[in-house]
């Protein structure tokens, strides 16, 4: 499965209603389960991020149909990062000419 570690802003709705956050991430764990994927944790953040998910997927495509469902309910914008753990990123190193 590849990992993948998620920014997120709330927006002006996603503020409005800011005492649901921890519901919607409940939400989204379900949602992550039945599309093949899994929200392995969630962060509230201080700084520029109010957010910081970190998921798992088999592919890019289940990944971004996940985080497209998240994103459509109009709460949080995100910005997602493909993360490589160390054994996968030596097989990358491997590769490097």
């Amino acid at each position: 499965m590849a990992i993948y570690v998620t920014l997120m802003n709330f927006t002006k709705q996603g503020l409005g209603s800011v005492k649901d956050t921890v519901k919607r991430a409940e939400a989204a764990k379900k949602a992550a389960r039945e599309a093949g994927a899994t929200s392995k944790e969630a962060l509230w953040t201080q700084g520029q991020y109010d957010i910081v998910l970190i998921s798992d997927a088999p592919d890019d495509a289940t990944a971004t149909a996940l985080l497209l469902t998240i994103a459509k309910q109009g709460n949080v914008r995100t910005q997602t990062l493909r993360a490589f753990t160390a054994a996968e990123m030596q097989g990358v190193l491997d590769k490097v000419g």
